[in-house]
């Protein structure tokens, strides 16, 4: 069979991104463009070596973080080609600049030693009640996402008792409280289940949650927890 350039491509395209997962790649930008279109393209580079990348809508997921050439990052991409050119590229889902690229590599550090330990395995998540009377929310008592999980509570479970264990959700000392209200609230024992939530931001910021006495303290609770993390404002619904 003889095929035409584009047909050769589209079959090169799809056979990449079906035989790769998206991967992380740390390296530094170069050639960055950023278009009317809103996409952002740039190279990824390191002293060997460079590959071409694209993320769509980049201006208006990252907003007042535009990247430029020189920063070191590290990205979440899926394998691909551009077919009219025939280029070998990674389309960009995610990109973390420096400091979030160290953190990022102490989390996927900590969630293998973790895994490997078996925190994670299936057996040991606990299942939620159907119909509980009292839940306890470990977060900030002056946050966004308290206002809101209330707000749900409220409208869907009226009758529902709600517990606050406030605790700070950034900084130094935030792990230590969120461990220390886990540890609470089981002691305790006055509720049915946890929610342990805070609003969104960078890494750096949720990084309180990444902790491994976080993780920890979640493991050992007696009490199931449901994590609300990231959790952004709605104003339409509250949710």
């Amino acid at each position: 069979m003889i095929y035409s350039v584009s047909e050769l491509n589209q079959m090169v395209q799809t056979l990449l991104e079906d035989a790769f997962l998206p991967v992380w790649i740390e390296g530094e930008i170069s050639n960055f463009a950023c278009p009317s279109s809103g996409h952002w393209y740039f190279s990824l580079k390191d002293s060997n070596a460079q590959v071409r990348c694209a993320l769509f809508q980049g201006r208006h997921r990252y907003k007042n973080r535009q990247p430029n050439d020189g920063m070191q990052v590290l990205v979440r991409a899926k394998i691909s080609l551009y077919p009219v050119r025939g280029e070998f590229q990674l389309i960009v889902d995610t990109l973390e600049f420096a400091g979030e690229g160290a953190l990022r590599k102490a989390f996927e550090k900590l969630k293998a030693q973790l895994s490997a330990e078996g925190l994670f395995d299936i057996t040991h998540k606990k299942s939620l009640p159907k119909f509980p009377k009292t839940v306890g929310v470990i977060t900030s008592d002056t946050g966004a996402a308290l206002r809101d999980i209330c707000v749900i509570l409220k409208k869907r479970f009226p009758a529902i008792a709600v517990i606050i264990y406030p605790c700070l959700v950034q900084g130094k000392m935030a792990a230590t409280q969120i461990v220390q209200q886990i540890q609470l609230a089981n002691q305790r024992q006055e509720c049915d289940l946890l929610i342990l939530a805070r609003g969104g931001g960078s890494l750096e910021d949720l990084w309180s949650f990444n902790e491994e006495n976080v993780a920890r303290a979640i493991f050992k609770s007696h009490l199931p927890l449901i994590s609300a993390i990231g959790h952004e404002t709605d104003f339409k619904r509250g949710h």
